[in-house]
Parts: structure tokens; sequence; C-alpha cells
């Protein structure tokens, strides 16, 4: 019953933007955790760390970029060698064999430059709408919002979201949130998933916004 009145119901812009205020001040700076130089390691790094933590990925892309420091050289390299150097991030095959693709459509169809554009950045292969959206924030400084698991959530939780999937959620929290802060949010809805609003235990007798959640609202009747 609880999740069902969620979900069936979204807060205005003044609440989300209070809300929105109180999470700042708890992660006053909302970047990516991953370790990149440029938009093509950014890239690369993202489409690696599906499935995997920021951590980990950090151990790894520094081998990477160190034997394929540009799309050029990525391109060219051996799918094997590729696998060998990123084997403990999962997937390790079809991980390898995105990055390599990726970055031989870099080269192929963009002048080995990184594309701007969501549109753009979604025809490579291996990227989807999250990949793109990380890119354009965090490497080109566009306003765009990535829905991961812990976007998903949160914004449900917090009823700023009433819809299930990413792009349909991307697009309500678009309409909600004026684009200057889209960046912003992303990042913050991700570390507050992380840190105290988790998926099967979520802390929410730290969380200073827990007199806006209406999960927690709901859970406490």
């Amino acid at each position: 019953m609880a999740k069902q009145r969620i979900k069936n119901s979204v807060i205005s812009r003044k609440k989300a933007l209070a809300t929105f205020d109180t999470l700042c001040k708890l992660y006053p700076n909302p970047k990516t955790e991953l370790t990149y130089e440029g938009p093509f390691q950014l890239l690369t790094a993202v489409i690696l760390s599906a499935q995997c933590t920021d951590v980990r990925i950090n151990q790894v892309t520094p081998h990477l970029f160190a034997a394929y420091p540009t799309a050029q050289a990525l391109k060219n390299a051996s799918q094997k060698e590729v696998e060998k150097i990123i084997h403990s991030c999962g997937f390790y095959r079809a991980k390898a064999k995105a990055i390599i693709s990726s970055a031989t459509d870099i080269v192929d169809k963009f002048r080995g430059e990184v594309p701007r554009t969501l549109e753009e950045l979604i025809t490579l292969s291996g990227v989807g709408r999250k990949t793109a959206s990380v890119v354009l924030n965090q490497a080109f400084d566009i306003p765009a919002i990535a829905v991961d698991t812990h976007v998903l959530r949160v914004s449900q939780r917090l009823a700023w979201a009433r819809t299930k999937t990413p792009e349909k959620i991307e697009q309500e929290l678009k309409e909600l949130l004026p684009s200057e802060l889209w960046g912003a949010v992303n990042g913050t809805l991700i570390l507050h998933g992380r840190k105290l609003c988790k998926a099967r235990k979520p802390i929410c007798k730290e969380c200073p916004i827990q007199s806006d959640c209406r999960f927690y609202e709901f859970t406490q009747r």
C-alpha cells in the first residue's frame, strides 16, 4: 500500500528544491569518483564501471590507459590483451569488446574526438543514455541526468518520480528540476544512495531529509 501511494504522488518543485538544498550541504562536491583525464578516459571508465565498483575501476584504468592512451590506440588493441588488463572488472570479455568498439566508433565517426551531444554519444557501441549523460555532465559540463540504480531508488523514495524505467524517470526529473541543477542533482542522489539511502537497509535514522521522504513516512506507519 505504501509503495503504491508513493508511486502515485510527486511533490512540487519548491519542495524538491528545499530537499535538494539540504542534500547539497551533505554532499558539497558531487563529482564522479572515477579517476580520469579527458573525455575519452571518462567514457571508457564509465563503460567499464557497469556492475563494478569505482574503486576497482580506478585500480584497473591506469594500466589500461598507460597501454592505450587514445581512442586510436584502443581501436588497434588486441581484445585478448585488453581482457587481461580489465579481467578483475567482471564481464571482461563483453567490456573489452565494448570499449574497443566505442574507440573504433570515435575514430571512424568522430575523427578521434568524443562527441558532445547525447544523440551522438548513444550511437557509440556500448553507450546508453546513462553513460552518455555522465560524460556530458562530467567531461563537458553540459546539463544531463544519468539515471542509475541509486538515482532511480532515491528519486522514487523522495517522490520526485512516479515511473519505473530510467528513461521515464530522467524525463520526470528534468521536468521537476531546473536544468542548471541537473548535473549536481545526479551526483548528489548517487552519493546519497550509496551512503545512506541504501537499497536493502536504508540508514533512515541518520538521514537529514527523512522528514521530506515519502518512503520513510509510509514505512513508519
